[in-house]
């Protein structure tokens, strides 16, 4: 039988400011805008988190209902720091791990368990070793597939380690008294449906006329739902993640009418996102633009590029196209543009349009040479003119 480990670090960004700052363990710690403008919480710690404080919360609400909190702003160098030591700690038992974010991993130990020991005696020694090398804390649940161990370090939250019982029946019973949300791909709308018909547990599902699943949700959903029900996971840890997509937003301090401002802002985020995508040398097969009104109505707007494409020339021109083609009917709170669809193939050498060909890739040198300047003297040494867009 695998053996697999979910690992997740407790309060993760709130936790590395309390590491450092030991004036600020045992206080409300909150990671992200500040109260008094416009923004979300990235990260809180536990004592943060009793006072109903959670992670996408807006930063004024987070005040309201714990004006107590100590606020900071991200800092996203340190955390990335300690995200590289944890996972070192993680390589020295499998070269299985599979990255779900900063913080958090699956990590193979099948083939370790004849060096270390039982699955669980290697979660105590990762922790343990977190603990004293990294001053942090992480919590783990041990199973024999993906679903359970995320279901495992779940419950072990915070600081703690759960193993999810590996004998059928035992499992069966383990899951059935769980409320259905627990099952990956059931979110508010399908809970609803459930519920609506009745189900409120994984033993409903458990106990349900598999015909009666698949006229409510379809054959391959019933299907899927079926086999998480009975704790049946298939998927394999995947070690070559890639990015399926790379985005940035910025929300307007006060809503924004001002058509040329909020122009000037998609430019500049589109320059971030093209010298990100550069950075991981990738190419984006599809632009899109994000666009939040003042009573939070969301749209999102999405162009494919004729091919592949890693320059801000070609990022900011779609950006542009995007946003000018949808009316101002709002102040715009939010502004946002990202890329998917990357890959590592650039654009095409497509002989009858050799003369194309050649401009973009001077355009993707001419961009590539700007990153190196602004990696050695700074972001500051090179701006676009005429542009608003928030500095980096």
């Amino acid at each position: 039988m695998r053996c697999l480990l979910h690992i997740d670090m407790d309060a993760f960004f709130a936790s590395v400011e309390q590491r450092d700052r030991p004036e600020l363990k045992g206080r409300p710690v909150i990671v992200g805008a500040p109260p008094d403008q416009r923004g979300v919480v990235s990260a809180c710690s536990y004592e943060a988190r009793v006072f109903g404080v959670r992670s996408a919360m807006p930063s004024r609400e987070a005040y309201r209902r714990c004006p107590h909190a100590v606020f900071l702003p991200p800092d996203m160098a340190r955390y990335e720091e300690a995200s590289r030591q944890i996972f070192a700690i993680f390589d020295r038992f499998s070269p299985l791990v599979e990255p779900l974010s900063i913080d958090e991993a699956f990590v193979d130990v099948t083939g370790a368990r004849t060096l270390f020991g039982s699955g669980e005696d290697i979660a105590k020694t990762i922790r343990a070793q977190i603990r004293k090398e990294i001053e942090l804390t992480a919590s783990v649940g041990v199973a024999h597939n993906k679903f359970l161990a995320k279901l495992g370090s779940e419950r072990a939250k915070p600081d703690g380690l759960f193993i999810v019982p590996s004998e059928r029946d035992e499992l069966v019973r383990f899951l059935g008294e769980m409320q259905i949300n627990a099952l990956w791909g059931v979110g508010r709308v399908t809970c609803e449906t459930l519920t609506r018909a009745g189900f409120q547990a994984v033993a409903d599902i458990q106990n349900a006329d598999p015909r009666d699943l698949e006229r409510l949700l379809g054959t391959n959903f019933a299907a899927h739902l079926r086999a998480l029900a009975f704790g049946e996971d298939a998927r394999e840890i995947e070690t070559d993640t890639v990015e399926k997509s790379i985005s940035r937003e910025y929300t307007f301090l006060v809503d924004c009418s001002d058509r040329e401002h909020v122009r000037d802002v998609i430019k500049g985020l589109a320059d971030d996102v093209g010298r990100r995508v550069r950075k991981h040398g990738y190419f984006a097969a599809t632009g899109r633009m994000k666009l939040r009104w003042k009573e939070f109505k969301t749209i999102t707007r999405q162009a494919p590029f004729e091919t592949p494409l890693c320059d801000d020339f070609s990022f900011r021109a779609m950006a542009v196209r995007l946003f000018d083609a949808e009316p101002l009917i709002q102040p715009v709170r939010l502004i946002g543009f990202g890329v998917s669809g990357l890959g590592n193939t650039p654009h095409e050498q497509l002989t009858l349009f050799e003369e194309t060909s050649h401009a973009s890739e001077k355009r993707d040198r001419l961009c590539r040479a700007v990153d190196t300047l602004r990696e050695t003297f700074g972001n500051g040494v090179i701006r676009r003119l005429n542009a608003h867009a928030p500095r980096r």
